[in-house]
């Protein structure tokens, strides 16, 4: 006898994710520090060289490939792991610096690193006081 689970449902909405942006969809965080915002995409289990990480026109797109692992006389019966093509795309703000931005991939970990521009960075601004004007009586 063989147990599985089946949630009819988690998959409709998986189909829907998918024939929506014609790929799978690829988990994100977002950390905004002082000097920078680094992306962190969940991409276990991918060939690194099917990773491309692009900026263009203020859009950060990244995008990768699970190719299928089963040969020809394999069948799944289960099937959970998504396979094909992965796309995120970001639009990013004015204050990062598009062209320093960085990528490093480790542990199913795609770590991208755009640096802000020098007038996107907090400051403290001195509040000034003036002199009160005499007042003529």
């Amino acid at each position: 006898m063989l147990l599985t689970s089946f949630d009819p449902f988690a998959e409709f909405q998986r189909a829907l994710r998918t024939a929506d942006s014609g790929h799978a969809p690829m988990r994100m965080d977002a950390i905004r520090r002082e000097s920078e915002v680094e992306f962190r995409f969940d991409l276990p289990g991918i060939d690194t060289d099917s990773i491309n990480v692009t900026v263009d026109r203020g859009v950060l797109t990244v995008t990768a490939q699970r190719a299928e692992e089963y040969a020809d006389a394999e069948k799944p019966f289960i099937r959970e792991r998504v396979m094909g093509s992965f796309t995120r795309r970001i639009r990013l703000s004015d204050s990062v610096d598009a062209g320093n931005i960085s990528a490093a991939y480790d542990r199913g970990v795609l770590r991208v690193s755009a640096p802000l521009l020098e007038r996107a960075q907090p400051r403290k601004i001195e509040v000034s006081t003036t002199a009160r004007a005499a007042v003529g009586a």
